[in-house]
């Protein structure tokens, strides 16, 4: 007979084990790591404490969890950054990427800002093994294209840098954008043209 621990968990064990994520999710963008309670998150949930201590064992797992679950698609738009493509549209598509990321997930985006900004005690390993490889690899790819000629010559670190900036912080501060932008409705239009216009004016000079 299988162990307890080889079993599939049930659907409503799946199930609750969503439910404190999204909610944990909440909660940690919102208050950060160290603001974070487990009772917070079970409130969040609707779930009880003890509930909540019976899928995870506690509040470091369940941020740890969420964060493995969103460094992959973190990173997805930079492994898609193709090196056959036109190099400009590829950059292009990539800041546009990384804004449509920080209007869809301005929750993980924070949550991912909140772990770096603490000294990244979690991701460090996941920063070295998974970001740092991948992040040379690119910035390699975007260094050939400007050797080659199709960019203009920067330094492709701090231009993988710039766009992380200027698209996450829609995300991270996305309180007062709303407030400057007064809500405009058109305002993630409007900032994906600037961003595009910004970033040409700066390959294509």
């Amino acid at each position: 007979m299988p162990d307890d621990a080889d079993k599939k968990p049930s659907r409503i064990q799946r199930r609750n084990r969503s439910r404190i994520l999204e909610a944990a999710l909440d909660v940690f963008s919102q208050h950060g790591y160290r603001g974070a309670t487990l009772d917070q998150i079970a409130e969040a949930a609707g779930l009880s404490k003890p509930n909540i201590l019976y899928y995870f064992d506690g509040k470091e797992e369940i941020h740890v969890t969420l964060l493995n679950q969103l460094m992959e698609t973190w990173l997805d738009p930079l492994v898609t950054l193709d090196a056959a493509g036109d190099p400009l549209t590829e950059i292009l598509n990539y800041v546009e990427r990384k804004l449509d990321m920080a209007h869809e997930l301005p929750r993980e985006s924070r949550l991912f800002a909140g772990e770096i900004l603490q000294g990244a005690p979690r991701m460090a390993p996941h920063l070295q093994a998974g970001l740092q490889p991948l992040f040379e690899e690119k910035c390699a790819v975007i260094q050939g294209w400007m050797d080659a000629g199709a960019l203009t010559p920067v330094d492709p670190r701090h231009l993988i840098f710039s766009i992380w900036a200027t698209t996450q912080h829609y995300a991270d501060f996305a309180a007062q954008v709303r407030v400057l932008m007064r809500d405009d409705p058109a305002g993630q239009e409007g900032a994906a043209a600037f961003l595009r216009t910004l970033f040409t004016r700066l390959l294509r000079s």
